[in-house]
């Protein structure tokens, strides 16, 4: 049976080297359980209830992936989507958890679409590539803030906006020396050097009499808090447009190059750099998408993660099925999701924003009309506190700049009237 749905020998795998992969790839990927409900947890939402979601989640998303596009790639809520949605949409905008889960759903409607009616491509492919990888910058340098403020690291300061937190808390050590420890464990290739940073910071904290432990096994917790709780009706108001265009823009780029690159390691890519199976995938994604905010839960994208087990030798879909099996079995562990503190989870956030940052390697920092507008996307998000700013201001900035100096070449209608629509939002003919 196995080998009729995922064509084993076709892809010079086995069962057994598939599981290996699979679990490796939970593991690398395994933190999302303990920082998603404590970013979501921040809007008011029962984390109980966003741990439970998150499992399902991951769950259906990875397991659909499997069975539709049998790609050994696993899905789950995606970090700086969920960034965006607790600190952007709710806390800074002022919206509701439950009109954003609404906004959640309409954005994977329309990337369900979008798959469906392949204008994915003309879409990506009209994004300038050193865009794409500003807005994955900036979201890692939003992540970054985040993190430092919530191990403690940074702190409000009325005279300068911020300021140095006090470095003598254990709150503020703890994620320090985890953090540490997470970029240590992974330059040695150990297999969820990440979840280790975070349990370890969880485990010195209790022991240290900083935060109480809840436990570690029990039965799941109720979902109901969650469960269709979405607003589609209050997310169609005008004014949550771009909010529902930049969980559609994050996901789209986030997840096509997510794809690709595991694709490339995984040796499935066609000799013309064409992906098999590319609009499965992205069905299956925006499905889990769907599904997630059903449930109640963030944005389910595709995590780069995956490559950890293609890396163990994962090429086929029965890769993402042991991941989905594995996020199943963790719903009973929701009492130790529970024990871990924010500052526990700081380090891992801190991590994933260097791994984000890395796309900045790739711009041509000769070319000043290329640079500027990736600096300011990239400090937009962060500055702002919004990652839908941020990519407001990096189109603006590039068509504008782009026009001046003369490099008409270097647009397409799509961009121009996504800068122009962004100058709109931002009120700018109205000033």
């Amino acid at each position: 049976m196995l080998e009729r749905l995922f064509q084993l020998r076709a892809h010079n795998t086995n069962v057994r080297t598939e599981i290996l992969a699979g679990v490796t790839t939970f593991l690398a990927m395994a933190y999302i359980l303990f920082v998603n409900p404590s970013i979501l947890g921040e809007t008011g939402m029962d984390k109980g209830a966003i741990f439970v979601a998150t499992c399902l989640a991951a769950a259906i998303g990875s397991a659909t992936m499997g069975l539709i596009a049998n790609y050994p790639i696993a899905l789950a809520p995606g970090m700086g989507l969920n960034a965006f949605f607790t600190y952007t949409v709710v806390l800074h905008m002022g919206h509701t958890w439950q009109v954003a889960l609404g906004a959640v759903f309409l954005s994977a409607v329309m990337f369900f679409l979008l798959s469906i009616f392949r204008i994915r491509e003309w879409i990506v492919n009209s994004i300038p590539l050193p865009l794409r990888s500003a807005i994955a910058a900036g979201i890692g340098l939003f992540l970054a803030l985040i993190a430092l403020h919530n191990a403690g690291i940074v702190v409000d300061n009325p005279a300068t906006l911020v300021g140095m937190g006090d470095l003598k808390q254990p709150s503020v050590i703890l994620a320090t020396l985890g953090f540490f420890l997470i970029v240590g464990l992974e330059s040695l290739k150990v297999r969820g050097a990440v979840l280790i940073g975070i349990l370890a910071v969880t485990v010195a904290s209790i022991a240290m009499g900083v935060t109480p432990f809840g436990g570690i096994v029990s039965m799941p917790p109720s979902l109901a808090p969650t469960f269709l709780q979405l607003d589609i009706a209050g997310a169609l108001d005008v004014g949550l447009i771009s909010v529902i265009f930049a969980f559609l823009f994050v996901d789209l780029f986030d997840n096509s190059g997510t794809l690709i690159a595991v694709a490339k390691r995984a040796g499935l890519m066609g000799k013309d750099g064409y992906m098999p199976k590319m609009g499965r995938a992205l069905i299956a994604d925006s499905t889990a998408a769907m599904a997630g905010s059903l449930l109640g839960t963030s944005t389910t994208t595709s995590y780069i993660e995956s490559a950890a087990g293609v890396s163990a030798g994962g090429r086929t879909g029965l890769t993402a099925i042991v991941v989905a099996v594995l996020f199943l079995l963790a719903l009973f562990f929701a009492p130790l999701a529970g024990s871990v503190p924010a500052f526990a989870t700081a380090p891992a956030l801190l991590f994933v924003a260097v791994l984000m940052a890395s796309g900045l390697a790739e711009i041509n920092w000769d070319d000043v009309t290329e640079a500027a507008p990736v600096v300011v996307t990239a400090l937009a998000m962060p500055l702002t506190y919004s990652i839908a700013n941020g990519i407001a201001f990096g189109f603006i900035a590039w068509t504008a700049v782009k026009l001046i100096s003369g490099r008409h070449r270097d647009l397409n209608p799509a961009l121009v009237i996504l800068s122009i629509l962004f100058v709109i939002k931002l009120g700018w003919f109205n000033a």
